[in-house]
């Protein structure tokens, strides 16, 4: 078989509700690029797909949440659970996703009397994931996935989501919006994993690196997308930061100087090469969201 481009995210000319003969028919309208296995996933990257097939006893498909069981320990001969999972491989993959903020293709197998057959039911996030022992004794690793709404956005390769640092439009106005109520994670795109890639997850303002099972960091909008800022979703209008400076940024305790200054904190902005902030959205947040204490420590 030929490989097949990796991508996250919907795919052009596959709606919801799309159906599928078999997983060959999968396979080959890139839906879900993995024959057998239930987890489509590329390591390092995050899982693009899933297809709940009954497989897992511990599965629990509510519709909109399902309480997804992850890879390993099964008997190939029995299809019992034998042995603890680890998180490792695809199961790792999913922690990333939750981490990330990818999105996930949910594929169900539908059993009707004229036999069964496969349907892509949309795109959900990863919101949680936790290991407990189940109902044959063994430990297995449990994800909470949410359906996400149905115009979460475009797809997006690993490729594009790394040559998204070298392409930026020329021109921007506000950034696409939708009316849900989502966590602010499900709002990740290209441009803010490229931000956290550049810096290796590192804080722009303290240098620390967060680390669990994958690390973590935060895209923080300098000038900010919601209204009635209508900031745009590129390189230059984004920070990596730790929560505590995301979070202190977005509340204007804290500037930055057009040359990195850090006002009303000690220090500077940490510049990567690749990564050019935009002047115009430092002097932006300085006059709109920062608010200068009276016993702020400059530099």
């Amino acid at each position: 078989m030929a490989k097949l481009p990796f991508v996250f995210g919907p795919l052009a000319g596959v709606a919801p509700g799309h159906e599928f003969r078999n997983r060959l028919e999968l396979y080959g309208a890139g839906v879900h690029t993995q024959t057998q296995a239930g987890i489509s996933a590329r390591q390092g990257e995050g899982a693009a797909s899933i297809v709940l097939s009954g497989g897992y006893e511990d599965d629990e498909d509510f519709g909109d949440i399902i309480i997804y069981t992850g890879r390993g320990g099964r008997s190939a001969e029995s299809n019992q659970q034998v042995a603890d999972q680890t998180l490792t491989g695809a199961n790792l993959e999913l922690v990333r996703n939750h981490a990330t903020g990818l999105p996930l293709r949910v594929i169900r197998k539908v059993e009707a009397r004229s036999g069964s057959f496969y349907r892509y039911d949309g795109l959900y996030r990863v919101a949680a994931y936790w290991a407990e022992p189940r109902k044959s004794g063994h430990r297995v690793w449990r994800f909470r996935l949410e359906l996400l709404p149905d115009d979460w956005g475009p797809s997006t390769n690993s490729a594009a989501a790394a040559s998204a640092v070298a392409e930026e439009a020329a021109a921007y106005g506000p950034a696409p919006r939708r009316a849900s109520t989502v966590l602010r994670v499900v709002r990740d795109t290209a441009i803010t994993r490229s931000v956290k890639l550049l810096h290796d997850y590192h804080c722009q303002v303290c240098e620390v690196q967060l680390r669990g099972v994958v690390p973590y960091a935060e895209a923080a909008h300098i000038r900010p997308l919601g209204a009635p800022h209508h900031g745009p979703d590129i390189l230059a209008n984004v920070l990596c930061l730790c929560p505590n400076h995301h979070i202190l940024f977005d509340l204007g305790v804290f500037g930055i100087a057009d040359d990195f200054r850090l006002l009303g904190l000690p220090g500077r902005l940490i510049i990567q090469k690749k990564h050019l902030v935009g002047a115009e959205f430092l002097a932006y947040h300085r006059a709109y969201c920062y608010e200068p204490q009276a016993n702020a420590e400059q530099t």
